[in-house]
C-alpha cells in the first residue's frame, strides 16, 4: 500500500462510486465505503454497495466486504479489501479519522457534506460548489468535461436526462410503474426482447422497451416510489458490461485520483494556498 497514512472515506457505493474506489485502490490508498442499510443501487453487478446484501462481492480485482463496526472497517481497509460499513451518517468512531472524504452518493444535491469534515473534501457532480461545500468537485456529466477537477465553482447542472448509450437515452432507464415492492422474473445479465416482462412492482408489470441485456436491477424486495429508477437496459447486448466498471465511472475515478495527488503534491492541505486555484486569502 503506497499511501497508508492517507485513509479515504467514500460515502456511497454505487457504480460511479465504485469507479472511484477502483482508481484509489489501484493507486495504493486504503479505502472505506459507507452505505445505507438498503441502498437502491441499480447496477448491483458493478457496485461495491452489493456487499450490503450478500456480505461480499468481487468486482474485477476489488473484493468488497461488509464491515459490522467502524473498527472492523479500518482493519479491513489495511488488508487490501474494501470494507462497506452501513452508516447513513458520518461514522464518529473511525480511528484514525480519514483525512480524505469523498461524497460519491450522486444525489444531485448536497445532503450534509461540509468543507470542514476532513482535510480534503471532494464531491461528485452537481449540487456542490468547490471552495464552499468542499475543496474540489468532479464533473459527472458525459461529454468533453467528464472527470475534470473543479477547484473553484460547480459542476454542470443536472439535466435529468440520461446519457445516450447505443442510441438509447431516457428509454434505457427502467422506472417503477407504481409504488410498491419490486419483484423480478429475470436477473442482471439476462437478455430480453422488446415486450418481455422483466418483473413487477405492486402487481404492475415492468416491460422491456427494446431488446438488450439487463445491465442493472435494484435488489428484489426493495420498496420503490412510482416513477423511481429500478433498472437499466443496455441495447449493446454486452453481458460483460453488466459486471465491470464503466468508462464513465473510471473517468470520474481518475478525476478524484488527480485531485488527491494534486493536494498531496502541495503538501496535504496544511494551509488554504495548498489548494489549486486558491488565493490563500
Amino acid at each position: 500500500m503506497l499511501f497508508p497514512e492517507h485513509l479515504v472515506l467514500v460515502r456511497g457505493g454505487g457504480d460511479l462510486a465504485t469507479g472511484v474506489v477502483y482508481r484509489l485502490h489501484q493507486a495504493g490508498f486504503p479505502v472505506i465505503v459507507t452505505e445505507l442499510a438498503r441502498p437502491l443501487v441499480v447496477r448491483r453487478g458493478a457496485a461495491v454497495a452489493t456487499a450490503v446484501f450478500q456480505e461480499q462481492v468481487q468486482i474485477e480485482n476489488l473484493r468488497a466486504q461488509l464491515a459490522r463496526a467502524p473498527e472492523e472497517a479500518v482493519e479491513l481497509a489495511y488488508t487490501g479489501a474494501i470494507p462497506v460499513l452501513i452508516s447513513p451518517q458520518l461514522p464518529n468512531r473511525l480511528a484514525p479519522q480519514p483525512p480524505i472524504l469523498i461524497d460519491a452518493r450522486i444525489a444531485k444535491r448536497n445532503i450534509d457534506t461540509r468543507i470542514d469534515q476532513a482535510e480534503l473534501v471532494i464531491a461528485l457532480g452537481p449540487g456542490f460548489t468547490a471552495g464552499v461545500d468542499c475543496h474540489a468537485v468532479i464533473e459527472t456529466m458525459r461529454g468533453h468535461t467528464l472527470g475534470r477537477v473543479i477547484w473553484q465553482g460547480a459542476a454542470l447542472p443536472n439535466t435529468s436526462t440520461p446519457g445516450i448509450v447505443a442510441g438509447k437515452g431516457a428509454e434505457r432507464v427502467l422506472r417503477a410503474p407504481a409504488a410498491g415492492i419490486a419483484h423480478w422474473r429475470l436477473e442482471i445479465g439476462d437478455y430480453v426482447k422488446e415486450g418481455d416482462v422483466i418483473g413487477q412492482v405492486n402487481g404492475e408489470p415492468v416491460i422491456a422497451p427494446f431488446a438488450g441485456v439487463l445491465r442493472g436491477l435494484i435488489a428484489p424486495g426493495s420498496a420503490v416510489p412510482a416513477g423511481g429508477k429500478i433498472g437499466d437496459l443496455d441495447a449493446r447486448g454486452r453481458r460483460d458490461a453488466c459486471f465491470t466498471i464503466s468508462d464513465k465511472a473510471l473517468s470520474i475515478g481518475g478525476g478524484v485520483l488527480e485531485a488527491i495527488l494534486s493536494w498531496l503534491n502541495r503538501g496535504g492541505g496544511a494551509s488554504p494556498d495548498r489548494f489549486p486555484g486558491s488565493t490563500g486569502q
